[in-house]
């Protein structure tokens, strides 16, 4: 069995913005909480491209990843992710060439096919709403084949991209991408943080397909995970009602941003909206350090995780920053 010293843990950041706060705010956040997580061995950071969301500032994801790269030195930096039908392949290879050129041997691309929209947002981004994700494995290959080195004569280049050594993970909620991972053996990222029912047949999937590749020579999963922790479990409850007012706002189809924790839930919801978000969310982990100890552990017996990334929506950024170092302590103990 797998001990948590002995897998990397790293970092998903959606850069929320706050009730009273502007996207401004989020970034230099996010920025800050990568120098603290840097510095105390995590070994990824993350950012996600969702678009018309009040809560959410990562949306120009790729200019996002620069921000932070360039104010760290050594972890790695990438997306979780880029939603590839959003975008000409092209144009990705061209940015995730531009970063990589920029920052070698630190840059990620992490790839979903969601629309990390809704349909009149997918239609403003030039999308084809007819598209249910079916053109994705070809938008994939047309990606990975501007970054391999390109022969002479080329009539279109990614340049920077071309024969760069960029890492391409695919990114799920569901058994999709975790079949097309095995299948093109590329390393899998599993939302365990708001998709939990469909984890672990995902997971079995990606390693019952796997076929080894120029890419991994074993299948490679890191699962994401929401953690709250903090110097007591009762205060790491409260920090996490922001995570919970934030996901019933998506429930209501009414997003917002992120609002300060409340005493208690039980006059914030409905019994069926406490029943949804519960399910989004029931993999989550909140607690003190001896709770998160023991919860992450059997996460990760559950699961088999080679890496696991770790979501923390929490109001007051100094509380975000314990809750990663909490985490730390515990897997570095």
């Amino acid at each position: 069995m797998k001990s948590l010293k002995d897998i990397p843990l790293s970092v998903l950041d959606l850069s929320p913005i706050l009730v009273d706060g502007a996207p401004a705010d989020a970034f230099h956040r996010s920025l800050d909480l990568a120098q603290h997580v840097e510095k105390r061995g995590y070994n990824r950071y993350w950012l996600a491209e969702h678009h018309s969301m009040p809560g959410i500032a990562s949306a120009a994801t790729s200019v996002v990843i620069g921000y932070v790269a360039g104010g760290t030195s050594t972890i790695r930096v990438g997306s979780g992710g880029i939603m590839l039908p959003n975008h000409a392949p092209l144009v990705i290879a061209e940015q995730f060439g531009t970063l990589e050129s920029l920052y070698p041997g630190r840059i990620d691309l992490g790839l979903g096919r969601a629309p990390g929209s809704n349909q009149a947002t997918a239609r403003a981004l030039r999308r084809e709403i007819s598209d249910d994700g079916s053109e994705f494995p070809r938008q994939l290959n047309e990606l990975r084949a501007f970054l391999q080195p390109a022969a002479e004569g080329t009539a279109i280049q990614a340049v920077p991209g071309a024969g760069l050594n960029i890492p391409i993970w695919l990114l799920g909620s569901s058994s999709y991408s975790a079949q097309l991972a095995g299948h093109l053996g590329l390393p899998f990222a599993f939302a365990g943080q708001f998709s939990p029912d469909y984890m672990l047949n995902a997971l079995q999937l990606y390693r019952q397909t796997f076929r080894p590749s120029a890419t991994l020579d074993a299948p490679y999963a890191m699962v994401g995970v929401n953690i709250f922790a903090a110097e007591t479990e009762e205060e790491a409850q409260h920090l996490a009602t922001s995570q919970q007012q934030m996901h019933l706002s998506l429930v209501r189809g009414t997003p917002g941003k992120l609002p300060p924790p409340i005493e208690s839930m039980d006059d914030a919801w409905l019994p069926h909206e406490r029943i949804s978000v519960e399910s989004m969310l029931r993999a989550s982990i909140i607690g003190d350090a001896a709770i998160v100890k023991e919860k992450l552990q059997a996460f990760l017996d559950m699961t088999q995780a080679d890496e696991i990334i770790i979501n923390s929506m929490i109001f007051d950024h100094a509380k975000r920053v314990r809750s990663y170092e909490i985490v730390a302590d515990v897997w570095q103990a």
